[in-house]
């Protein structure tokens, strides 16, 4: 889990990133488990979420937050009120058991998705970002995303912004204007079934497997070689044999 934070704060400070003002990002396991980091205005939270109006202070929005997650069976690993540019932004970040199981709860009112099987070796997520209506709340400039970090092969996706990213991330964005206006951001993508990872460690594992085959063979090889030659010399020093005679 710190590990995950740690990385998501590197990509938030290199410069020249991409920059978003309500955002959604996931990391999830073959098996559906997995964190997600919620990051936004206050005021968009409020009109995506139905959270507390934005007016709150610090701790009032931190408490809320804190809330809504662990109603919707989420377990909160981190929950920070920061400032950029002279703007507020509520950050989260929770675990999760079961990705399927997010759509619709407290917390995810505004996210369908879905990962399932497709076939014997690879996995569907698809789903889509659905806002509710936020008549009333005033146009904010700028971006709004959903970004996925995957555990394994990506083999396509839906339309992903800028493609596959760092060989396993894909992220889909619309401009605010759009989301306050209730439009969807559909996404999807196919993965391999079984985790880079898992596939690391299986050939790592195939390897030193190998290895200690041949080392195994090796020290047979010798340890015969050296019975047969001491049962040629026991022979050979038995009365009556040619050695022994000479």
């Amino acid at each position: 889990m710190w590990a995950r934070l740690a990385a998501v704060l590197l990509l938030a400070a290199a410069g020249g990133c991409v920059t978003y003002e309500y955002e959604h990002e996931f990391w999830v396991e073959v098996d559906g488990s997995g964190t997600v980091f919620v990051t936004g205005q206050p005021a968009l939270w409020s009109a995506f979420k139905g959270f507390p109006a934005p007016e709150a202070d610090a701790d009032a929005l931190r408490r809320a937050a804190r809330e809504l997650f662990e109603r919707s069976s989420l377990r909160v690993r981190k929950v920070t009120v920061t400032s950029r540019g002279g703007r507020r932004y509520l950050f989260v970040g929770a675990d999760f058991d079961d990705v399927n199981r997010l759509s619709g709860t407290p917390a995810f009112p505004d996210l369908r998705i879905r990962l399932q099987p497709e076939g014997e070796e690879r996995l569907r997520l698809e789903g889509a970002w659905r806002p509710p209506g936020a008549a009333g709340v005033p146009p904010v400039e700028g971006l709004m995303a959903v970004r996925f970090h995957l555990p394994s092969k990506i083999h396509s996706h839906h339309n992903a912004f800028e493609g596959v990213e760092r060989g396993n991330i894909v992220a889909w964005r619309q401009p605010l204007t759009q989301a306050l206006a209730g439009q969807p951001l559909e996404f999807g993508a196919v993965m391999s079934a079984r985790s880079i990872l898992f596939s690391t460690i299986t050939i790592f594992a195939a390897a030193i497997a190998g290895g200690l085959a041949i080392v195994a063979l090796a020290v047979y090889a010798l340890l015969r070689t050296g019975r047969r030659r001491a049962q040629e010399a026991a022979v050979a020093d038995r009365p009556g044999s040619r050695r022994a005679s000479g």
